[in-house]
């Protein structure tokens, strides 16, 4: 998640959408006293050796706890000393209230969703590269694995979209490259890559996925593609 006062956006971080690379790429055109929330140590060691600023300003200051943070939060800070803070995958409504209602409306605010068909199976397949014993495809689909990785609710409340805009995944180039024109960057956004080799079956979804397995995951995701239009 970055918040970028330099060119004024802010970026909310949703899964399986080449966040992480999305997230490096933007944090080349921040500031001393922009937010860039931490990633895997692997992912911060890739920031580090293309030269773009690693994690910055994430825990709120002081006068920030002041204005935000209620009674448990102050609790919390005098027995540990951790102070609020914005995360890695932070839903909008939490970003909102934590920079208020002025940077908000003000700034352009945006986030990636994707097909959730392909979206599953290439969740499914980043969960067995990091070793949890799963099922076969077709039956995790149909236990529900799959409502996991829904972020709707990231850049949603309440059925209301928070975002100015929720880019598409399969238009991932264009989508940066009219971003990119939006907020004035003075270079092209330049994906570095992250994450990647962990899908072990390339084949188009349509070839993985039966009936059931269209119908549940049409199911589990039945928000997004109302919201989006996206077929299968």
């Amino acid at each position: 998640m970055i918040i970028c006062h330099r060119y004024r956006f802010i970026f909310i971080k949703t899964r399986k959408t080449a966040g992480t690379s999305i997230e490096i790429a933007l944090s080349r055109f921040c500031g001393e006293n922009d937010v860039i929330t931490p990633i895997l140590e692997e992912d911060e060691r890739l920031r580090q050796r293309l030269g773009y600023p690693g994690p910055r300003n994430y825990r709120l200051s002081l006068a920030e706890m002041a204005r935000l943070a209620g009674w448990k939060e102050w609790a919390r800070f005098l027995l540990t000393g951790r102070r609020k803070m914005y995360w890695n995958h932070m839903p909008a409504g939490a970003v909102r209230h934590m920079v208020g209602e002025e940077i908000w409306n003000d700034y352009f605010t945006f986030c990636f969703e994707r097909n959730p068909w392909d979206k599953v199976i290439s969740y499914y397949w980043w969960r067995k590269a990091n070793g949890d014993d799963l099922p076969d495809l077709s039956e995790f689909i149909l236990q529900g694995g799959g409502r996991k990785v829904s972020d709707y609710d990231r850049y949603t409340e309440n059925g209301a979209l928070l975002v100015d805009r929720v880019c598409r995944f399969e238009n991932l180039a264009s989508d940066l490259e009219e971003i990119g024109t939006l907020l004035n960057l003075p270079e092209a956004l330049e994906l570095p890559h992250t994450k990647s080799g962990t899908r072990k079956d390339r084949r188009n979804y349509r070839e993985l996925l039966g009936e059931p397995e269209r119908d549940r995951i049409a199911a589990d995701f039945a928000r997004e593609i109302a919201l989006l239009d996206y077929t299968f």
